[in-house]
């Protein structure tokens, strides 16, 4: 089966470029939930976490968990078939909000992690 690359763009052949593997595109599919405001998909006004929204928010202890709570529940219910929290650790750092996350995807029992930082405040 193929998976859309992201973000999407076409190939050398002018096609639309694929993922190079299903766990690149499991890395994607994280990526995409995380980083998309809810309401800013049409036909599914709910999905997404919205973190780059969070960035500008001032650093505090509760931001860090209300992140943490927001990443793990937009990540269990919209890839809940697919990947497995593992670890999830929300931190500022030097004015960076920063996501790392530790998953198992299901389909393949493989352990991957990933880091997602934005900037901000």
């Amino acid at each position: 089966m193929n998976h859309l690359g992201f973000p999407y763009r076409h190939d050398a052949r002018g096609r639309t470029a694929e993922a190079d593997s299903y766990h690149r595109h499991v890395a994607n599919l994280v990526e995409q939930t995380l980083l998309t405001a809810p309401g800013e998909r049409v036909n599914r006004p709910e999905f997404g976490a919205g973190l780059l929204e969070l960035v500008f928010e001032p650093g505090a202890e509760t931001l860090s968990e209300a992140t943490e709570f927001l990443v793990r529940s937009s990540l269990q219910r919209w890839l809940q078939d697919v990947v497995q929290i593992d670890e999830l650790l929300v931190h500022q750092d030097e004015g960076e909000l920063v996501v790392e996350l530790v998953y198992t995807v299901l389909s393949s029992g493989a352990r991957l992690s990933q880091e997602i930082r934005r900037a901000g405040t």
